[in-house]
């Protein structure tokens, strides 16, 4: 496989539905969490990421919007306006199964789209805050 993302990379995934061994029907934005290596492979922890119901932001979701800031966008590498969940998680094997290469890559033959601009940070601690508190 390639080259491993690193925590906060945005990258192309089939993030599974139901059972979570199964790659989802169609790619789409997944945020890096977490990269394990080991011994016999690595995996990636990724959050969910989805271009839907933007309008509104539950617990543990924030989204990065081309109108609020345009370079946290660009840097993210997205086509859209596009919410991150941390309350949904999947940890994956980093394999082609998995994660693709997007449609237009800017980076390569690498299924990463971006990277989580600095500007997002808060955003993203809010998230994950707002995750323990519900746990």
């Amino acid at each position: 496989m390639r080259e491993l993302p690193s925590p906060g990379d945005i990258v192309w995934c089939r993030f599974p539905q139901r059972p979570r061994d199964a790659p989802g029907p169609k790619p789409r934005p997944a945020l890096v969490i977490a990269v394990t290596e080991y011994e016999d492979g690595q995996t990636v922890k990724v959050a969910y990421g989805t271009s839907q119901k933007l309008d509104r932001l539950n617990a543990g979701e924030f989204a990065i919007r081309k109108a609020e800031n345009k370079t946290a966008w660009e840097v993210a590498g997205l086509s859209w306006d596009t919410k991150f969940d941390l309350a949904n998680l999947v940890e994956l094997p980093w394999n082609d199964t998995f994660f693709a290469v997007p449609p237009h890559p800017a980076h390569g033959q690498t299924p990463k789209l971006g990277s989580l601009h600095i500007g997002m940070h808060k955003a993203l601690k809010a998230a994950a805050q707002a995750v323990k508190r519900q746990r």
